[in-house]
This record gives structure tokens, sequence and C-alpha cells, in this order.
């Protein structure tokens, strides 16, 4: 008896410290989180020049020192080779929500006549701009959201802080909470971030092709959109 109440102490501590774990585990995904958000918003709202260059420099380089020191794998991340049934399942609808765009913004009023043509080499740098911002999307914030809330609350909370980052711009608000909740869920199906960056590609250079500058002010968000001048 004497014995096993000296080892009994010793085991009910075990669970409170894996909780406590799990609880720390979480808070510090939650500043990772608001860390990185809170980056970009700064970045975004702060005008052309050496300090934007520098927050942006500052956000790259934290969002990739949290992957690689994260607990997830590469095949988490997206970064492993996909299968060819899910990435062309994913280009499949890209090109669908695609050709929806110019006819939306005829239907709508938004665009004026000629349709731009944008620039190849604007296009590819547009290409790996937008590769990287699902590295963000899907790699850093949606797998956070995953582990703290869950897969499904995850795509919708990953793409709601997607469309706040395109603030005050009207039309990529709109069309980044739509392409977010679709990016989220491809991703969610089938961890991939590749054909996402192709879509995503596709469908900002579709929307830049598509709506009035007008309105669009160079794809610009933060204070750059309300600095815009033609």
């Amino acid at each position: 008896m004497a014995s096993e109440s000296k080892s009994f102490p010793a085991i009910l501590p075990f669970p409170q410290t894996r909780r406590q774990i799990t609880l720390v585990r979480g808070w510090v995904l939650w500043l990772q989180i608001s860390l990185v958000y809170a980056l970009i918003v700064l970045a975004s709202w702060t005008s052309e020049g050496r300090w934007k260059v520098s927050l942006m420099l500052t956000t790259a380089a934290v969002i990739a020192g949290f992957a690689l020191c994260g607990r997830y794998t590469v095949r988490e991340m997206g970064l492993g080779i996909s299968s060819s049934q899910g990435a062309f399942l994913i280009l499949g609808w890209g090109l669908l929500l695609a050709a929806c765009i110019p006819a939306v913004a005829v239907l709508s009023g938004l665009r004026f006549p000629p349709i731009r043509i944008v620039p190849w080499r604007g296009a590819w740098q547009y290409a790996v701009w937008a590769l990287m911002q699902q590295f963000a999307l899907q790699s850093f914030f949606y797998l956070r959201m995953e582990s703290l809330l869950g897969s499904r609350r995850a795509v919708f909370a990953a793409a709601i802080l997607f469309s706040s980052v395109h603030l005050p711009s009207p039309i990529l608000t709109v069309a980044t909470l739509a392409g977010g909740l679709f990016f989220c869920e491809m991703f969610r199906r089938y961890r991939t971030i590749v054909p996402l960056g192709l879509v995503h590609a596709m469908l900002g250079l579709t929307i830049a092709a598509s709506f009035s500058d007008h309105l669009l002010h160079h794809m610009r968000v933060g204070i750059g959109y309300l600095a815009f001048h033609r």
C-alpha cells in the first residue's frame, strides 16, 4: 500500500501536463497567425518606399521561418507531389471560374471596353506572386487554423483573413472571399499549392483584364488603393 500511494501521484499530473502542452501549442499558433496577419496588414497600409519593402521582406522571412520550424510535414504543407486527378480538377474548376469573370464584368456594367491585354512580363511576375500568396494562405494560415478550429471551419476562417487584407478594394475583397473559399476547400481535399497558384494567377489576371482599372486601381490594396491616381 505504501508503494502504491507513492506511485499514484506521479501518474496523476501527466494528463494535466499534456493538456497544458496542448494549450501552449494552441496559443503559439494563434500568436504566429496574429503576428503574420499584423505584418501583412501593416505592409499593405504603408506607403511605397523603403519601409514597405522592409516590411514585405520581414513578413516573408517570418512566414518562412515559422513554416520551417513548424511541426507540419512537406505533404501537409502541400509541397509534395500531388495526385494528377486533384491537379486536373483544380485546374478545370479554375478555367471554368476564369471563363465566368468577363461575363460577370459585362453584366455588372463595371467594364469599359476594350478588354486590356496584360503584358507577358507582368503576367509571369504575378504568377510568382500568386504562388507565394498560396503558400502563405494554405501552408501557413490554413494549416494552423485547421489545427485550432478543424478543417471545415478553417476553410471559412482562412478565406475571411485572405479577403480582409484586400480591403478597401471592393472588387478584390469580394473576389478574394469567393476565391479564398475555393482555394482553401481544394487545399483541404488535395493538399497541393502549385495548381492553386496557377489558378490564382489565372483568375487574378482575368480580373485585371476584365474590370475597369478605375475600380481596380492596378490591383492595389490598402494605402495603395486609396492613393491611386489615374
